[in-house]
């Protein structure tokens, strides 16, 4: 059992967007573990615990749902911050554009995107797209270990398994 919630962190400017991305997650009990953000800034000052997020819980979400598109700082710049970083870099990065833009993709993927999904027009598509990007994420896929310090010891009353280590 997790000690804490798993946070999905969505990067996105777009209401509508917001909204059925919400909507998508919530039929699987996901969306109470949604943290919206507006614009690439305040995904930054979430991530680096700052501004309206300084006193906010430590640890990272479980993964980034980013939109390419936003003011202030766009998702790409997000993106490279966040894959530069030594302890934000094992954050999973989904994508989710509706940039259909193949150096979008292809400076995405150089950059260590973990995901691109190109958001359906449709809303039934949209929708389903979403559903999956959270049940994989937030309940099938297990996330590394937090990264420098909060590495050491027990977390949430279990060990690492012994076995990890021997089959490097």
């Amino acid at each position: 059992m997790k000690n804490e919630i798993q946070k999905i962190l969505l990067a996105e400017n777009d209401p509508r967007d917001v909204e059925l991305t919400l909507a998508a997650l919530e039929e699987h009990n996901l969306a109470n573990k949604v943290l919206v953000v507006r614009d690439g800034e305040q995904a930054l000052d979430y991530l680096y615990r700052r501004g309206e997020f300084k006193t906010r819980a430590a640890g990272n979400p479980v993964v980034v749902l980013l939109d390419l598109k936003m003011p202030k700082v766009d998702g790409l710049e997000v993106l490279k911050t966040i894959k530069a970083d030594e302890q934000l870099k094992t954050i999973p990065i989904v994508v989710l554009t509706s940039s259909r833009e193949t150096p979008d993709l292809v400076e995405c993927y150089q950059h260590g995107v973990n995901a691109y999904v190109v958001k359906p027009v449709d809303f039934s598509e949209f929708m389903k797209a979403v559903k999956q990007l959270g049940i994989f994420w937030a309940a099938i896929n297990e996330p590394p270990p937090p990264a420098g310090r909060e590495a050491t010891g027990v977390h949430g009353g279990k060990a690492a398994s012994p076995g990890k280590e021997a089959d490097k």
